[in-house]
C-alpha cells in the first residue's frame, strides 16, 4: 500500500524540480518553462519558480511575459538579488537602458560580489554610450570574480583607478604564477585602460591560448583588436562569442562596429536596425546606426538617425556634430538655440561639450558669424587637445632621421628587392587636401578599387619601431630597415598585400589605401613595394591646415588641434616630402587640389597616365560612383567639384596668425602664398 507524501518529502520534490529546471534554463529554456509551470501548479506563487519562468521567456525572447512576471516579483522580493538581476536583463532587453541600470546597480548593492550582475551593468552601460561607467562596472566584475588575496588586492586598485599599482601587483604575481589566466586577463584589462591596446594584444593572446574557452579574455581580446584598428582580425573572435549568445547586445554592437571599420557597411547596417528593433531607446545606438548610413551614402536615412539620437538624448552632442560633419546639411534656428542650451548646462560631459562646440563652429561659419563660429571651433580643439598626448618635436625628428636614413645609395642598394606585385596606390598628404575627391575619380575606372584609409601599413611601422598614429616613433625607425633586405622586405610587401584583401571586394586589379599619414612611410613604401603608385595629396598650406582645424576627427590626427602644432606638422610633412622627390624623382606623383578645381579634366588625365591607366570618362563623374565612404569628405565626393571651398579659410585670417608663424615660408612655397601673407 502506497504511503502518503508528508510534508517533507514535498519539500524534497520540489527542490528536486527546481534544481533540475535551473539546470535546463541556458541550454533548453523552453523545457525549463514547462518545468516551473509544473511547479508552479503545486505550489503557487513560488519565487524561485517564478523567476526560473521569467528567466525561460527572457531568453526564448518573449520579453514582455518575462517582464509581466518579474515586475511584480521585483516588488515582491524586494531583497533577493537574483530577481533585481533578471528584471534588469529584461528591462534592458525591452530597451530601457535607465530602469535597467537601476535594477542591477540594486542588484550590486544587495549582493556587491556579484559578478554577473557587474557585467550586466557594464554591458548596458555600453550600450547607452558611457565607457567610464562601463569600465568602472567591468572592473568590479572582475573583483567579484576573484578569490586569490594579490588579485583582491589589484582588482580593488583597478576599481579605485588607481592603474600603475595594480599593474604593480599583476606583474609581481605573475612572477611566481606565470600561467595565472585570470591575473594575465587583469593585466591586460590595466593595460587596456593605460591604452596600451598592443601590450593587451600580446597579453590576451596567451590568456586565450591558455583558457580558449575564457570568454571574457576574449571580449578583450577583440575589443584591443579594434582599439588598434585591427576589425578584420576581431571579426572571427567576436562571431564566436556570438555562436555562444547569439542575442547579446554588446557583442552585436562591436561586430557592426568592426564591420564598419572594414567597410562592410551593409552588414554593420543590417546589425545595427536588430539592434534598435531591440533597443529603440538607447541614442548612442541611432548614432552609430546613422554613421554606417552615412557611409553607405544613405544620406535621407543618416539624417533620420541622428536626428532621432538628439530626440532621444537632447545633451549627446556627437549627433550634432555628426550632422554638422555632414557639411551640406544646415541647421536651423531651433537647432542653434538647442545646443546653445546644452552648452550652457553644467552636467554635460566634456566629450559632449567639445562636439557641441564643433557643432556650432560649423552652424555659424554658415551664417556667416566668423568670430563666434572660430571661438567654437578653438574650444573644441582645445577640450581635445588636452586629453591626448602628442609631441611636434618627435615628429620632426621623426622626419630628421628618415632623411638621413633614405638615401640615394640606400635605394640603390636595395634596388630590385622588396613585392614586384603593382597592384597598390598609396594616396598620402595632409587630412582634408583633397585626398578623399582622388580616391574618388581613380574607384570611378573600372580597374580601380576605393577602400578606405587601411590601418596595416601603420601598424607594421608599428611593429618595427613604435610608431605612432601621427608618425611619431623611437629611435628604432626606420633605422632598423637596414638589417633588412631582399626576402625580408618582399615578405612584408605580401603581408601588407594579404592584409589588405580583406578590404577588397571587386576582384579589381588596383586598389587605393588613403591613409593620410602614410607620408611619414613613403620610404618603407618603396622598400616593401617598389611597384606601388604613390600620390601626394596637396592643397594651399592654410586652407589644408585650417580645415583640418575646425574637423574633429573620430580617432588620430592629434596634431590637428592646436594651430602651431599644425603648422610645424604641415611643415615636416612637405619637408620629407620634398625630400623624396629629390632621391626619388618621380617616384611620387603630386596633385595640387587647387589645380584639379580649376582643370579637372586635365588633372585626371595626368593622374591616370601616372598610375598606368587609361582614360575613362567615369572617372570625370566621379560623383556617380556608389561606394562607402567612411571620411569626414564623404558627402562632398558624391557632388560635382565646386570653387566655393577653396577660399573659406580667408574668412578667419584674422585669427590664424599663430598658424601663419608656425608654417613659416622656405617650407611653404606654394602658389598664392605672397597674397596669404598680405591678408594676415
Amino acid at each position: 500500500m502506497t504511503q502518503p507524501i508528508g510534508a517533507d518529502d514535498a519539500v524534497g520534490t520540489v527542490q528536486k524540480a527546481l534544481s533540475v529546471a535551473l539546470g535546463l534554463l541556458d541550454r533548453d529554456p523552453s523545457r525549463a518553462a514547462e518545468q516551473a509551470r509544473e511547479i508552479l501548479l503545486v505550489v503557487p506563487g513560488h519565487p524561485q519558480a517564478l523567476m526560473i519562468l521569467a528567466g525561460s521567456q527572457r531568453r526564448l525572447g518573449d520579453l514582455p511575459a518575462a517582464s509581466a512576471v518579474l515586475a511584480p516579483l521585483a516588488r515582491a522580493q524586494a531583497n533577493a538579488p537574483s530577481v533585481h538581476y533578471e528584471w534588469g536583463l529584461t528591462l534592458a532587453g525591452l530597451g530601457d537602458a535607465n530602469g535597467a541600470i537601476s535594477a542591477l546597480r540594486y542588484a550590486v548593492h544587495l549582493a556587491p560580489a556579484y559578478p554577473d550582475a557587474w557585467r550586466a551593468l557594464g554591458d548596458v552601460w555600453s550600450l547607452a554610450g558611457d565607457a567610464q561607467a562601463a569600465d568602472a562596472a567591468y572592473a568590479q566584475a572582475i573583483r567579484a570574480s576573484v578569490n586569490d588575496p594579490t588579485l583582491m588586492a589589484a582588482a580593488v586598485a583597478l576599481c579605485d583607478k588607481d592603474l600603475l599599482l595594480a599593474e604593480r601587483l599583476l606583474r609581481k604575481h605573475l612572477q611566481t604564477a606565470p600561467t595565472d589566466a585570470a591575473a594575465i586577463r587583469m593585466l591586460a584589462e590595466t593595460g587596456l585602460r593605460l591604452g596600451r591596446f598592443a601590450q593587451a594584444e600580446i597579453l590576451l593572446r596567451r590568456c586565450l591560448a591558455l583558457t580558449p574557452s575564457f570568454s571574457g579574455a576574449r571580449h578583450s581580446f577583440v575589443v584591443a583588436l579594434f582599439r588598434q584598428k585591427k576589425a578584420a582580425e576581431a571579426i572571427p573572435h567576436i562571431e564566436a562569442l556570438l555562436a555562444e549568445r547569439p542575442r547579446e547586445p554588446v557583442y552585436r554592437n562591436l561586430l557592426a562596429a568592426c564591420l564598419a571599420m572594414i567597410g562592410d557597411s551593409e552588414r554593420a547596417i543590417v546589425i545595427y536596425e536588430d539592434l534598435i528593433n531591440d533597443y529603440t531607446n538607447q541614442p548612442k545606438i541611432w548614432l552609430s546606426y546613422g554613421h554606417a548610413l552615412r557611409a553607405a551614402g544613405k544620406r535621407r536615412e543618416t539624417v533620420a538617425a541622428y536626428r532621432t539620437s538628439i530626440a532621444l538624448a537632447p545633451s549627446v552632442g556627437e549627433a550634432y556634430w555628426s550632422l554638422a560633419n555632414l557639411k551640406n546639411e544646415p541647421f536651423t534656428p531651433d537647432d542653434l538655440v538647442a545646443m546653445r542650451t546644452q552648452l550652457a548646462r553644467a552636467d554635460i560631459t566634456e566629450e559632449d561639450r567639445l562636439h557641441l562646440d564643433y557643432a556650432l563652429g560649423r552652424a555659424l561659419e554658415e551664417t556667416g558669424e566668423y568670430e563666434a563660429s572660430f571661438a567654437h571651433y578653438a574650444a573644441g580643439a582645445a577640450r581635445r587637445r588636452a586629453e591626448i598626448s602628442y609631441s611636434a618635436d618627435e615628429t620632426s625628428d621623426l622626419v630628421a632621421r628618415s632623411m638621413a636614413f633614405f638615401s640615394p645609395a640606400l635605394f640603390a642598394a636595395r634596388a630590385g628587392q622588396g613585392c614586384p606585385d603593382d597592384a597598390p596606390i598609396f594616396v598620402v598628404g595632409l587630412p582634408r587636401s583633397g585626398s578623399t575627391l582622388i580616391e574618388q575619380i581613380l574607384s570611378s575606372h573600372s580597374t580601380v578599387e576605393g577602400t578606405m584609409e587601411l590601418p596595416e601599413l601603420a601598424a607594421m611601422a608599428r611593429r618595427l619601431g613604435s610608431v605612432g598614429d601621427e608618425g611619431q616613433a623611437d629611435a628604432r625607425y626606420p633605422a632598423q630597415l637596414a638589417a633588412l633586405h631582399g626576402g625580408d622586405l618582399a615578405a612584408l610587401g605580401r603581408e601588407f598585400l594579404d592584409r589588405a584583401k580583406t578590404y577588397r571586394k571587386l576582384n579589381r586589379a588596383f586598389f587605393i589605401d588613403k591613409m593620410p599619414n602614410n607620408w611619414a612611410h613613403v620610404g618603407l613604401i618603396h622598400l616593401i613595394l617598389p611597384n606601388a603608385k604613390i600620390i601626394d595629396a596637396r592643397r594651399h598650406p592654410m586652407a589644408t591646415c585650417f580645415s583640418a582645424f575646425k574637423q574633429h576627427f573620430a580617432r588620430g590626427q592629434h596634431f590637428s588641434y592646436d594651430l602651431t602644432e599644425l603648422g610645424r606638422y604641415y611643415r615636416d610633412y612637405v619637408k620629407l616630402m620634398a625630400h623624396f622627390d629629390a632621391v626619388l624623382p618621380g617616384r611620387v606623383h603630386r596633385v595640387i587640389y587647387e589645380n584639379m578645381v580649376a582643370d579637372t579634366d586635365a588633372e585626371t588625365r595626368r593622374l591616370l597616365a601616372y598610375c598606368g591607366l587609361d582614360f575613362e570618362p567615369a572617372c570625370l563623374r566621379f560623383w556617380e560612383t556608389d561606394r562607402s565612404v567612411r571620411t569626414a569628405s564623404s558627402e562632398q565626393v558624391r557632388t560635382p567639384i565646386f570653387q566655393e571651398g577653396l577660399d573659406q579659410w580667408r574668412h578667419y585670417a584674422g585669427w590664424l596668425g599663430t598658424l601663419h608663424a608656425a608654417l613659416g615660408e622656405e617650407e611653404t612655397s606654394f602658389s598664392g602664398w605672397e597674397e596669404t601673407k598680405r591678408l594676415l
